[in-house]
């Protein structure tokens, strides 16, 4: 069946880090959710691609997504050509999404802004029609990238409310032990000298702060957002 929100990530553990709060909002609110991860994470320092799939499938549970995926491509060798291309290609059209999050296009991790390019340009492929990749003809509605963690200068075009479901979000995030229990730093995340689990909390409430809510996460979209009562808007000015 098709899902109206997927999550594309080139690793395990990225969509719980910058965007689990939505994923749960939004199945909770009755829409299907999925997450593509795009690596199994071989490469990574700590743990294994083994524990970390068992730990990847706790917190699926834990997020309550309706499907999850492993595209298989190089852990730290990602690369955006044509035979990534129709691998994603094919996903897509799998999951059939309405919306997909990707990763922010800047970042230090060459895999997160080759993930962001590819799941972009694998969204537009995806709806040709002649485009031979196995699957029916698909092209993604919206396409939003994901903010948390960022340093650069720029403001989030909405940040979602996940106030009621941080704890949740923290819980999916904890399974994965082998990469956070004892870390100051994980992907985009700089040290500050907190645990990790605090430093993810300070930024989700930050977030949060701009929407004067608990916590929030903050998306990014390059289409002008549409209002269509402006006496209904929300966060207050003064």
């Amino acid at each position: 069946m098709p899902v109206d929100l997927l999550a594309i990530a080139a690793h395990r553990d990225d969509v719980e880090l910058t965007c689990a709060g939505a994923l749960v909002r939004a199945a909770e609110a009755g829409h299907r959710t999925g997450i593509l991860d795009l690596s199994a994470g071989e490469t990574g320092t700590r743990g294994s691609a083994e524990l970390r799939a068992q730990e990847a499938e706790r917190a699926t549970a834990i997020l309550g997504v309706s499907e999850r995926r492993n595209a298989g491509l190089p852990d730290a060798h990602l690369e955006n050509n044509e035979r990534t291309r129709c691998l994603i290609v094919e996903q897509i059209r799998h999951f059939a999404p309405r919306v997909v999050i990707l990763p922010f296009p800047v970042g230090r991790h060459p895999d997160h802004r080759i993930a962001s390019e590819l799941g972009r340009d694998a969204c537009f492929l995806a709806g040709l029609s002649k485009y031979k990749a196995d699957g029916a003809p698909h092209r993604p509605f919206k396409i939003l990238y994901a903010l948390s963690y960022r340093e650069d200068p720029i403001k989030p075009t909405f940040v979602v409310d996940i106030s009621p479901h941080f704890e949740r979000k923290l819980a999916a995030i904890r399974c994965y032990g082998s990469q956070f229990d004892g870390a100051t730093a994980a992907g985009e995340i700089f040290p500050t000298g907190q645990e990790l689990y605090s430093l993810v909390e300070t930024q989700n409430a930050h977030y949060g702060s701009l929407i004067r809510a608990r916590y929030g996460e903050p998306f990014f979209t390059h289409e002008t957002m549409v209002v269509d009562d402006v006496v209904a808007l929300g966060v207050q000015s003064m």
